[in-house]
């Protein structure tokens, strides 16, 4: 039986909100916020006594506890205390109530690039960055060909990272982070880093390290790398954990439609945390989900016709290619739509901001639940920006099905209309032939 690595028992985490608080760096400071004290009294405004409702509880009662070798993934919303939760594992802040129990060396991927000198080549900053993370210079140089290698900056080594593309900076500021092996590794978010290329890298760079045997808490909101590198995951929702399970049950009960107040059919993708790409020339900035009433939803029926629309703003006069996936709860990709299905649906260059229309006129998946990817490339592929885990929706067998039961995926993914015609054969005399 694996030994525990981390035991977390009734973390809770509470932050005060509304008022700032001093937080002076020297004794000089300290007396002099003091001595200023009765004048901000005297001239400042009235402020009135703190209630309970300054007090945000960002986490509650939190208890799991990971073995030894064992990958957790970590899901919810943005401000549902993930981070928090990482932040008093790592030891950076305390917790309000509770306690957490960690056996074995930790290192915290939470901020990548944390460190890097600007003014400083890209060969200072992997020595720099590589100390701050916790790595000895023997093991930094022992490592440094590979690392160098992992982010492709060979030819820019010596320049200053001021003068570095933020892709170039990420890949470096990456490639330093995984290359940290301490026993319990800790990941807020970082491989959402790069072009889809590196990313892939780097998500086989984060696989290689879950098959060493070590530890790892992996915060992501790509639900395709958590269902890929975790075997286990946790929802945590409005600072509570919301379920404990497989990574597979987990995220599909994350996904999964619930009332129609829990899952909108319009969505604002301006902040959207599951995306990648170049991040600039194009982007996308809203969606939404229709059923085959042109009534906004997302639920629809299996065999009637559906609508995604988007809203995408533009600076490149170069030639745009659109590309929309519909991916199971799964992650298996299931169906995928291109613009070039219709040739002439884009102008040669969007400059400006432009409403999309894409319609299927007769949904062939099979009933079950999905989510939508949506991107936009260059002509040469080259991803501008791609929005993952878009607008949750549920397709259902329609009313006027002629199947009296429920197609669904274990069938198969997808569920076309077919003809089928059944003819009976003339029935041939019973009886051995003869032979000559």
């Amino acid at each position: 039986m694996s030994e525990t690595a981390i035991r977390a028992e009734n973390l809770s985490k509470q932050y005060r909100v509304g008022r700032r608080q001093f937080h002076g760096d020297s004794l000089r400071d300290a007396f002099m916020h003091a001595f200023r004290a009765p004048l901000r009294r005297a001239t400042g405004p009235v402020v009135p006594p703190r209630s309970e409702d300054d007090n945000v509880w960002a986490l509650r009662d939190v208890s799991f506890e990971v073995k030894e070798g064992e990958v957790l993934g970590i899901i919810g919303r943005n401000g549902a205390g993930k981070s928090t939760l990482l932040k008093i594992l790592s030891r950076i802040t305390e917790p309000t109530r509770g306690r957490a129990v960690v056996h074995g060396q930790m290192g915290s991927l939470l901020e990548v690039g944390t460190g890097f000198h600007p003014d400083r080549t890209g060969r200072d900053n992997v020595y720099l960055n590589g100390s701050i993370l916790g790595m000895s210079r023997q093991y930094i140089e022992q490592s440094f060909d590979e690392i160098v290698a992992f982010a492709e900056v060979e030819k820019f080594l010596d320049t200053p990272v001021k003068h570095y593309s933020s892709g170039m900076r990420v890949r470096l500021a990456f490639a330093v982070a995984a290359h940290f092996q301490p026993e319990i590794l800790v990941i807020d978010e970082v491989l959402a880093v790069g072009d889809a290329r590196f990313q892939e890298r780097c998500l086989g760079k984060m696989d290689s390290v879950a098959r060493s045997g070590r530890t790892i808490l992996f915060v992501s909101h790509h639900m395709a790398s958590v269902r890929k590198i975790c075997s286990r995951c946790l929802w945590i929702d409005g600072g509570r954990i919301a379920m404990d399970g497989t990574t597979a049950e987990t995220v599909h009960a994350y996904l999964r439609p619930g009332t129609d107040v829990d899952r909108p059919a319009a969505v604002d993708l301006r902040e959207w945390s599951s995306r990648h790409g170049l991040g600039k020339m194009a982007k996308m900035l809203h969606a939404r989900m229709y059923n085959e009433n042109g009534v906004p939803s997302t639920v629809v029926h299996r065999t009637k016709p559906m609508t995604i629309e988007l809203e995408i703003e533009s600076e490149t006069a170069h030639p745009l290619r659109l590309e929309t996936t519909v991916v199971s709860e799964s992650g298996d990709n299931v169906l995928f739509l291109s613009h070039y299905d219709t040739p002439d649906a884009l102008p040669r260059a969007l400059v400006g901001r432009y409403r999309v229309s894409i319609t299927i006129p007769s949904l062939p998946v099979a009933a079950g639940n999905y989510h939508l990817r949506l991107g936009v490339l260059t002509e040469r592929q080259a991803e501008l920006d791609v929005v993952d885990d878009v607008l949750p929706f549920r397709v259902e067998e329609p009313s006027d099905s002629p199947r009296p039961f429920v197609t669904t995926m274990r069938q198969g993914f997808c569920s076309v209309p077919s003809d089928w015609r059944v003819e009976k054969m003339h029935e041939e005399p019973r009886g051995g032939s003869e032979c000559a």
